[in-house]
């Protein structure tokens, strides 16, 4: 949960139309903080409005556990602007593989009674809500995370993540990628199994090197609210040396909101904050980002 309740206000508008790569606004609706600056409608619906009315016109909403394939589906096909992504999360894998051993950053892992299904039953949900919906256009997330599992878990991620390495590409479709402290082994995993040919690594959190790799590949690089954060000088050189026809933003909604309100909970409105510090981080001028990013995320997930 955020450190501080209280919803953001909405920034100033942007000068064109982004989209946000990647989002989980079903959460954001879920999460009841004080201040909704678009009113009293904190439904899905007064989210994409009040997102849409400073710049953010579209997002791709990301259903990454087994509980939330169907929703994720049924909400691309509610509304115009939304499209779905769906995968089952590294951790949740290591859920549904039957692993439940204390991670490294000391949390045991709280197993629900979705975690019940095996891993593979897991992995053919998934498969079955990609192919069936032409408005589910990536999976994903799915990945490494190495700070949320130990040696047996990510094992389990491992397995998880070259399926949907394989499924994204039998399917034509985008692969999202979650890499929290595996860069090294995801890469290695990319390119042993040969990525998808539209691959994009959500919240980028890697250095100019990652960046340079990224680049070779023609892998897509998506950031998120840290760009903006103080300590993240790393993260702002790599943003800066990418090519731009491999640049994106997101929210990661309702977490990693950018400053100056980092702490408090996110949505797809609050991302003209990051789309201005990518736009000062690349010495860009702001109107050509907000295109630049937008026909780069058609390219990964075709019109809509």
């Amino acid at each position: 949960m955020p450190r501080d309740s209280r919803w953001p206000p909405a920034p100033e508008p942007l000068p064109g139309e982004v989209i946000d790569n990647h989002t989980h606004l079903r959460m954001a609706v879920g999460w009841t903080a004080e201040g909704w600056p678009g009113g009293e409608t904190r439904d899905l619906g007064g989210h994409l409005a009040l997102a849409a009315s400073v710049g953010v016109g579209r997002v791709v909403e990301v259903g990454c556990d087994l509980d939330s394939l169907e929703t994720t589906v049924a909400l691309a096909d509610a509304h115009a602007g939304v499209l779905g992504a769906v995968a089952i999360h590294p951790n949740e894998a290591v859920l549904h593989a039957g692993v439940r051993e204390t991670a490294p950053d000391g949390l045991d892992p709280r197993a629900e009674p979705r975690h019940d299904v095996p891993l593979d039953e897991a992995l053919a949900a998934v498969a079955r809500a990609a192919s069936g919906a032409g408005r589910v256009r990536a999976i994903g997330e799915t990945g490494l995370d190495y700070f949320r599992a130990g040696p047996r878990g990510r094992a389990a991620q491992r397995e998880a993540f070259r399926a949907h390495v394989a499924l994204a590409k039998e399917l034509g479709l985008a692969l999202q990628i979650h890499d929290r402290d595996a860069h090294a082994d995801v890469v290695a995993t990319l390119l042993a199994d040969g990525a998808p040919e539209r691959t994009v690594l959500h919240c980028f959190s890697g250095d100019v090197e990652l960046a340079r790799t990224c680049a070779e590949q023609g892998w897509v690089c998506s950031f998120a609210g840290p760009l903006t954060h103080k300590a993240n000088d790393e993260l702002r050189a790599a943003a800066a040396v990418l090519p731009d026809h491999l640049v994106v933003v997101e929210t990661d909604a309702p977490y990693l909101t950018p400053v100056p309100h980092r702490g408090q909970p996110n949505s797809s409105y609050v991302m003209p904050l990051t789309v201005r510090a990518l736009a000062q981080v690349r010495q860009a001028d702001l109107e050509r980002t907000c295109a630049l990013v937008t026909a780069n995320a058609e390219r990964l997930y075709g019109p809509w």
